[in-house]
């Protein structure tokens, strides 16, 4: 059973850091690029960053340019996304995703397949 699974999430102020895991089971992880998406309340699915099957490639929506960094252990069939000096505009709820062979550019929620569950991120003082 394909499984992808976030955990990180939480209340932090801001200027705070947060790492985001995104642990996968029942598919061949090294195939799939993985994404992360946000929704805040009342707004669309929003990009956030994607990273390629190989890790070769990176992207990331402009807002979190400089500030957030994605990685994959493929060892550990895990994705990380490193968050630093967190804004109160980054309060969303953080989606991991997985697509087979995916590029990465301009990553798109109809790009990826499978979903995770979701993990609340808010920054607040």
């Amino acid at each position: 059973q394909l499984q992808l699974v976030e955990s990180g999430g939480g209340l932090v102020q801001p200027g705070g850091s947060l790492t985001l895991s995104c642990a996968t089971s029942g598919f061949i992880f090294v195939d799939y690029a993985i994404g992360w998406f946000r929704q805040a309340p009342g707004k669309e699915p929003e990009g956030v960053s994607c990273i390629t099957s190989a890790g070769d490639s990176t992207n990331y929506e402009s807002s979190v340019k400089g500030r957030f960094t994605i990685s994959r252990d493929n060892a550990k069939n895990t994705v990380y996304l490193q968050m630093n000096n967190l804004k109160p505009i980054d309060t969303a709820i953080y989606y991991c995703a997985a697509s087979r062979g995916f590029h990465c550019l301009g990553p798109a929620p109809s790009d990826f397949n499978y979903w995770g569950q979701g993990t609340q991120v808010t920054v607040s003082s």
